[in-house]
């Protein structure tokens, strides 16, 4: 009269591949003004202003009080929620709605939200060279004689 149900055989799965995320480890606050050079391999969040270059293998974050002129920003992806003034080339751009952006993108990923502004070309690749190699990279010190 009654049965014991088996139990139901169970399928092992994968488990889903899990990307590294990409962190901020530095932070322009707001209020400062910097000018120079950005690089080397980390996660920038610029909420003052910066004028100068950028060149990261990692994310780049202009927030909402962020203001950044720049001949071409290179990073690994570029999300602006402030202003940006230059070019920018990068494998994944975000422009949230209060982001605003003047120059042109060369990217592999778009994305934009209501109320985005950029004024100049987007031109979309299968695949974007940073050319971030040397750069980015520490230097291993003077060189050494050999004796």
């Amino acid at each position: 009269m009654f049965k014991r149900n088996s139990p139901p055989q169970q399928t092992t799965t994968p488990p889903p591949v899990v990307q590294a995320v990409e962190r901020i480890t530095s932070v322009l606050g707001p209020g400062l003004i910097w000018e120079g050079k950005i690089g080397g391999a980390g996660g920038v969040r610029i909420e003052g202003n910066f004028e100068g270059q950028i060149a990261l293998k990692g994310m780049l974050v202009i927030g909402e009080s962020g203001r950044v002129t720049c001949e071409n920003i290179r990073a690994s992806t570029v999300i602006v929620a402030g202003a940006v003034r230059g070019n920018i080339t990068t494998q994944k751009l975000e422009i949230r709605a209060s982001g605003r952006v003047w120059g042109d993108v060369t990217t592999v990923a778009f994305v934009t939200e209501e109320g985005a502004f950029l004024r100049g070309q987007i031109r979309m690749e299968d695949h974007v060279d940073l050319e971030l190699g040397s750069e980015t990279e520490p230097s291993s010190g003077p060189e050494q004689p050999l004796s």
